[in-house]
């Protein structure tokens, strides 16, 4: 799977809904509940975060539910994106980029959605065929008008930015032309996923799932 194509996947997928909930879970017999909870609340597209020893394994659980679709989060080796690919994530997700885990994901065919904050590092993206990428840590890196900024040389890219996007600034992300949709945690705080409060984690999914209505 080129890059190319890894990123017409990537790109479909980021369609689906405005918001990605950024997921980190310390407990895999969470994991079914957490997703369904997620897809009935509008927001199918989900990232499991390779920090914890349960996350390979929550996303064999969540992979499993109906209308979603799980993919790996902060993907670093070629071992995690095979280990991802078997545990059956639908895509991955790096904070960069580099010439090894691209070749993997190839190798895997997993698409893989790249992060990439400066113009060089989006134009080396684009070089391996990538146009969809993660913006990533994105409130440090100059946020909404960073992005602004990179529309106009760099017209053909889209991002999905992640790192201090929030229910007040998400909005901003999502009002400019370059970005597809945006990447966080609010929607299933870790505190939420311990306490499994499922109807709070659905209720905040269906407010952003319409946030790019407002």
């Amino acid at each position: 799977m080129t890059p190319k194509t890894q990123s017409e996947q990537t790109r479909k997928l980021c369609e689906l809904a405005p918001v990605v909930p950024v997921l980190v879970i310390e407990d895999a017999a969470q994991a079914a509940d957490l997703a369904e909870s997620l897809v009935r609340g509008g927001l199918p597209v989900l990232e499991v975060t390779l920090r914890t020893e349960a996350a390979l394994d929550a996303i064999r659980a969540m992979a499993k539910v109906e209308g979603g679709h799980v993919g790996a989060g902060t993907v670093l080796t070629p071992e995690q994106v095979y280990r991802a690919k078997d545990a059956g994530a639908s895509f991955a997700v790096a904070p960069g980029a580099t010439e090894t885990l691209i070749r993997a994901c190839e190798d895997a065919s997993l698409p893989l959605l790249p992060g990439a904050v400066t113009a060089s590092e989006v134009m080396q993206a684009m070089e391996y065929g990538y146009d969809m990428l993660k913006f990533f840590p994105a409130e440090t890196s100059g946020g909404a008008p960073a992005l602004k900024a990179l529309a106009g040389p760099l017209p053909a890219v889209s991002f999905c930015p992640t790192g201090g996007v929030t229910p007040e600034n998400a909005p901003g992300y999502l009002a400019l032309p370059n970005v597809v949709c945006v990447g966080s945690s609010w929607v299933a705080s870790g505190q939420a996923v311990a306490d499994a409060d499922w109807a709070g984690i659905e209720s905040r999914a269906r407010t952003a799932a319409h946030l790019r209505q407002q």
